[in-house]
């Protein structure tokens, strides 16, 4: 593999794992009602770069799924649709922390080549 393709293959990679945790991070930031420049703002200064074009789709579809709630906001210069997280979307992201926070701790013992003992892997 070139290291052109080895780039690509991981920005592939890349793009892909962070896709998974795009409503997780969305639903942590929206206890309080955020519009949407404002959320790519919040998750960016802790780290988390979106791109306008997938957080509002991704917004619509948590909404739609009724992990969100919305309105609009007419006030100011110029209307802008605030988002909040749902009742439902509160449970939802409960468990989803309780998930995040397993898989995390598995994948940590995968890292580090432990068993689910906590012993060294031979192999390692």
């Amino acid at each position: 593999m070139t290291e052109k393709e080895l780039t690509e293959q991981y920005q592939k990679l890349t793009q892909e794992l962070r896709r998974g945790i795009l409503v997780l991070a969305a639903l942590s930031q929206l206890k309080e009602e955020k519009y949407g420049y404002a959320l790519i703002n919040s998750l960016a200064e802790k780290g988390l770069d979106i791109e306008q074009g997938t957080l509002y789709p991704l917004l619509r579809r948590l909404e739609t799924q009724g992990l969100l709630q919305s309105e609009w906001n007419v006030e100011g210069s110029r209307p802008r649709r605030y988002y909040v997280i749902s009742p439902e979307g509160s449970t939802i992201l409960q468990d989803l922390v309780g998930e995040w926070r397993n898989l995390t701790e598995v994948m940590e013992k995968l890292l580090a080549g432990k068993t689910s003992e906590g012993e060294q892997n031979e192999s390692n």
